[in-house]
This record gives C-alpha cells, sequence and structure tokens, in this order.
C-alpha cells in the first residue's frame, strides 16, 4: 500500500517530537482555498507555544526538503491542537474519557434529532465505537457517523 503524504510526514516528524517530549497528535496534507497547507499539529503537559513549534520546525523543514515526496508548493504550519482539540486518535478518546465533547454528525441522529450536540465522552468500546453520554443516556456511534468530535471550552 502506497503511504499518503501525511503518513510520510508524520514518520520524519515523530523522531523529532519525541527528541523534545512532545506528543504529535496529527499530521493533515490539505487543500483549501486553492492552497496546500502541511499542518502538523503537537501537544505537551507545559503546553506547545510558539518557541516548541519553531524548533520542530526548523529540524522538519530541510528533511522535507532533502526527502522531497511533495509536488505541489505547500505551507508548513507547525502548532498546538488548541483547548477546542479535534479527537482523532485512540489514545484520545481514552485520554479525554469524562470530559464534555461537541460532537456533529454527518446526518441527523435517530434518537436526537439532530446532528449537533453536546455529550461527555466515556471512551471507545470493543469494536471501535466511540461511546458517549447524552443526557444521562450512553449513545454508541461509529466513527463513521461521526464528521467531527471536539473538546467543549467551557468558560
Amino acid at each position: 500500500m502506497k503511504k499518503n503524504t501525511a503518513q510520510r510526514v508524520e514518520e520524519l516528524t515523530q523522531p523529532i517530537a519525541d527528541q523534545f517530549g512532545y506528543e504529535l497528535v496529527d499530521v493533515e496534507y490539505v487543500k483549501e482555498a486553492g492552497m496546500y497547507y502541511l499542518r502538523v499539529i503537537l501537544d505537551d503537559e507545559n503546553g506547545i507555544g510558539l518557541d516548541e513549534c519553531e524548533k520542530v520546525s526548523r529540524l522538519l523543514n530541510p528533511l522535507l526538503d532533502e526527502k522531497n515526496f511533495i509536488d505541489e508548493n505547500y505551507f508548513l504550519e507547525v502548532s498546538s491542537p488548541g483547548i477546542d482539540r479535534v479527537l482523532k486518535r485512540d489514545k484520545e478518546f481514552s485520554k479525554y474519557k469524562g470530559k464534555q465533547v461537541d460532537v456533529k454528525l454527518y446526518k441527523n441522529d435517530e434518537d436526537l434529532k439532530t446532528k449537533q450536540f453536546e455529550a461527555v465522552l466515556s471512551g471507545l468500546d470493543e469494536d471501535g465505537n466511540v461511546v458517549l453520554l447524552v443526557n444521562n443516556n450512553e449513545k454508541k456511534l461509529s466513527r463513521k457517523e461521526i464528521a467531527q468530535i471536539r473538546l467543549s471550552v467551557i468558560f
């Protein structure tokens, strides 16, 4: 199976993140408004700021130039996931168990009669379904149904 651009960049970035003790949260290679963006998202228990992003970017940029596997012109963005981070990986669904989340589905849920709602994250079941607590009722959703799930911002 041919690796996509994001997977290849992740393989280059992981050792750099490990070197600094950062968590590599995600790598995205997307086209938005006619421009390509390579986004590397990092986290750390002490937070990720501009200095941390710059350290990783300074090491990653020459590697990307050397490997030269991205044909299009692109912008490299190294950042933190932010307080309203999108949850994508299995470990995140475990790490943020018990937290309030905002859920967006691709289509209306039959029971809830909506495709956007708030819930409490309960984790993943043995089949990889996302388990949520919605109005004190357990709800299981396959990842294919979920357009986006992110941590709620509560002030």
